[in-house]
C-alpha cells in the first residue's frame, strides 16, 4: 500500500511520502522531481527508525532497506525513479525505517568561487514493513496532575503504527459542565512505544475540574480515557 502524496522542498519534490512493504510487496518506486532552474545532486541514506521514551526519533544506519541509485544528479525539470526495496522478512510486529533524500552542494569548477550561502534540503520518507495480520490499538496511560499541569502518555499496544491526528483534553465540572477543552496535533506512535504529552491549565480550571476526558483521534479509531481528578491535585502546595 502506498499513499500517493507529495513532499515538497524548496527545490525538489518527492512522492509518495509514505511507503509500506508487506510479504507480497517488497519494493516500491519513489519519484524525485527537480523544480529548480539548475542541476541538483542527491544522495540517499536509509535508517532504522525507533522512538525513545520521550517520543524522539532514533535513527541508525541500516542495510535492511536498499535504494538504487543512491547517488545521482537531476537537470532542471528532470525527474528520476528510485527503486526502494527490502529482503528483510516480515515479522509479527511492524518494522519501521526512514529513507532520506539529501540535496548535495553543487559541483564547482576549478577556480570557481561559491555563489553566496546555499541552504540544502533533506526529506525523510517513512517506510513500514507490515505484518500479515495488523492490529491497531492504543490508549492513554500514566495520567498525572500536579502544579496545574496534566501529564499523560499515548500508548500504542497494537502491532503497527498509528498517527495521533488530534489529541483532545477536556475538563468537566459539576453536572459534566465543560471547564476547558484543548486540542493539539499529534504524530506517529510506533508499535510498542508511547508518546508523552503535557498540558498547562489555570488554577481556576484545575479546581473546577472533576473529571478529565482524554481523546486520541487516529486515522480510523478514537481512543478515549476518562479519569476522575485526583484529590488534592489542585492544591497550591502540590
Amino acid at each position: 500500500m502506498v499513499i500517493a502524496e507529495k513532499a515538497r522542498a524548496s527545490n525538489f519534490r518527492v512522492f509518495p511520502i509514505k511507503v509500506s512493504f508487506s510479504s507480497k510487496a517488497s519494493s516500491q518506486v519513489l519519484t524525485i522531481i527537480n523544480d529548480s532552474n539548475e542541476t541538483l545532486r542527491f544522495q540517499l541514506h536509509t535508517y532504522t527508525w525507533k522512538q525513545n521514551a520521550k517520543g524522539e526519533m532514533q535513527l541508525n544506519a541500516t542495510e535492511e532497506i536498499v535504494a538504487f541509485p543512491g547517488l545521482f544528479a537531476l537537470k532542471p525539470g528532470q525527474q528520476r525513479l528510485v527503486r526502494v526495496g527490502t529482503l528483510t522478512p516480515v515479522s509479527s510486529i511492524e518494522k519501521t525505517y526512514r529513507i532520506f533524500i539529501e540535496e548535495l552542494p553543487p559541483q564547482t569548477k576549478a577556480n570557481q568561487q561559491p555563489n553566496g550561502v546555499r541552504i540544502l534540503t533533506k526529506i525523510g520518507i517513512p517506510i513500514f514493513l507490515q505484518p500479515s495480520k495488523q492490529v491497531v490499538e492504543g490508549g492513554v496511560e500514566n495520567i498525572v496532575v500536579s502544579k496545574n499541569q496534566i501529564n499523560f502518555q499515548v500508548k500504542n499496544i497494537g502491532n503497527v503504527h498509528f498517527i495521533a491526528q488530534k489529541v483532545r483534553v477536556q475538563g468537566l465540572g459539576e453536572a459534566d459542565k465543560s471547564v476547558f477543552d484543548r486540542q493539539r496535533d499529534g504524530w506517529y506512535v510506533l508499535a510498542g512505544t508511547s508518546q508523552p504529552y503535557d498540558l498547562k491549565i489555570s488554577q481556576q480550571e484545575c479546581s473546577k475540574t472533576r473529571t478529565l476526558v482524554i481523546e486520541i483521534k487516529t486515522d480510523n479509531k478514537v481512543f478515549t480515557e476518562k479519569r476522575e481528578m485526583p484529590k488534592g491535585a489542585c492544591s497550591a502546595s502540590n
